[in-house]
């Protein structure tokens, strides 16, 4: 059975601790899409984790994670993501590469940090890992598969072709130093070394493990609406953020993917640019940034302080939708307990009148939040494990939420760690 764990708003949600949690259950987990870019915190027996291209099961000797087709590959940061999992005293996982997954360069991360100096004040908010330039040259078609880097005159021509191109860039709109095409061989003779003992034809190993009826999961990265798509353009990623991906940027057939789970936090936070109806400011973001997450709301990426705002209702709603989810998980529940009362956006106000369907992004701009406020519980509820046992307040919580979104919260998270979980 496959199941795909993906994000509903902006990214940040706690995807990896509930893949890591379902994990446990599970013979396969894949990476579909982005690349490392983003980060994925886990806390368990191990200690804390942020892993940016390692799928968050690695953490169980019975699995083997795959990094997918559709995934940026960085090969630098997987060995040493690899070699720091190992160095805290993990045992050495069990790793699948697509030969279909493509390599980001290192010209890609220079292209993108010497966009984000041009447009300055008018800048996409990027990590500067490459993703938009390698993304680009995916679809332009002159990317390296990592099939291809073990032949020796195809990464020599390829390599010149890439100069040829990039260096009309280079020279005459960034004015920084050309391409070496010598260099870029060397550079994926040493990745072809590196990354050799982990190559294989992901699409057929999947299609005998789902002959076998192995549980596998998906993981996304970021949600929904960073997707190039149906997210808020321009300001999104650059690959797919959605369930419907999962069986693109894995080599399965969709009809497989037989549960989604849709991953929500119980406030809303984001990292980078774009529209955020329900944010939030001042001392009121200050306080929930400080307090949530485990040891505060920082990009795992980044470092940089996420923005923060009050559940929104709308956004949610629309990130399920288009998922397709068939279960929510609430996360960071527990972070809401020091609020009296506790404001959640239940519709936008566009032109004086007043939606509860998120707009395309041009009219996003317009959005002014409306919002509900239900009262707090005013306690800790982390360690409780059944649901009965939550404050009256905290159980209407996430009612109200959930009738709102129109989607089951089958999953309570209240807590970093891996059994900090209620099931409904």
């Amino acid at each position: 059975m496959v199941k795909a764990v993906v994000g509903a708003n902006w990214g940040d949600e706690g995807k990896g601790k509930i893949t890591d949690m379902l994990a446990e259950k599970a013979d396969i987990i894949i990476r579909f899409q982005g690349g490392a870019n983003a980060g994925h915190t886990i806390v368990n027996d191990y200690g804390k984790f942020a892993l940016h291209t390692l799928p968050s099961g690695c953490f169980y000797d019975h699995t083997t994670s795959i990094i997918g087709n559709g995934v940026a590959l960085n090969i630098p940061i997987l060995i040493d993501e690899i070699k720091s999992i190992r160095d805290k005293g993990v045992p050495e996982p069990k790793i699948l590469v697509s030969d279909r997954a493509q390599i980001v360069m290192p010209y890609h991360i220079l292209l993108d940090a010497y966009e984000e100096e041009r447009l300055a004040g008018k800048s996409f908010g990027s990590t500067k890992s490459g993703i938009a330039p390698f993304y680009a040259d995916k679809f332009a078609k002159i990317g390296f598969q990592v099939n291809e880097i073990f032949d020796d005159e195809l990464i020599r021509e390829k390599a010149e072709n890439v100069c040829a191109r990039k260096n009309v860039l280079m020279k005459y709109l960034y004015n920084k130093p050309e391409l070496d095409p010598d260099e870029i061989v060397a550079t994926l003779k040493e990745y072809r070394e590196m990354i050799r003992p982990y190559v294989c034809d992901v699409s057929a190993y999947l299609a005998q493990a789902l002959k076998d009826g192995k549980e596998i999961l998906l993981e996304g990265q970021l949600g929904t609406l960073k997707d190039p798509d149906h997210g808020i353009y321009p300001m999104v990623t650059s690959s797919s953020t959605l369930a419907g991906y999962g069986a693109v940027g894995a080599g399965i057939p969709p009809y497989e993917i037989k549960k989604v789970i849709v991953v929500c936090k119980a406030y809303s936070s984001a990292v980078g640019a774009g529209e955020f109806v329900s944010e939030i400011f001042g001392d009121e973001a200050d306080e929930l940034r400080r307090r949530g997450g485990d040891g505060g709301e920082y990009g795992a990426t980044t470092g940089r302080p996420r923005r923060m705002g009050w559940f929104d209702c709308v956004a949610s709603k629309y990130g399920c939708r288009l998922q397709g989810a068939t279960d929510v998980a609430f996360t960071v529940l527990d972070v809401l307990g020091y609020l009296d009362e506790i404001p959640v956006c239940v519709g936008y106000e566009i032109d004086g009148e007043v939606t509860t369907d998120f707009p395309a992004a041009s009219l996003l701009k317009k959005a002014k939040p409306v919002y509900e406020y239900l009262p707090g519980w005013k306690t800790d509820i982390r360690g409780i494990r059944n649901y009965d046992e939550l404050p009256e307040n905290c159980r209407k919580y996430i009612e109200f939420v959930e009738e709102q979104i129109g989607y089951p919260i089958t999953m309570v998270s209240n807590g970093p760690g891996r059994h900090d979980i209620i099931y409904r």
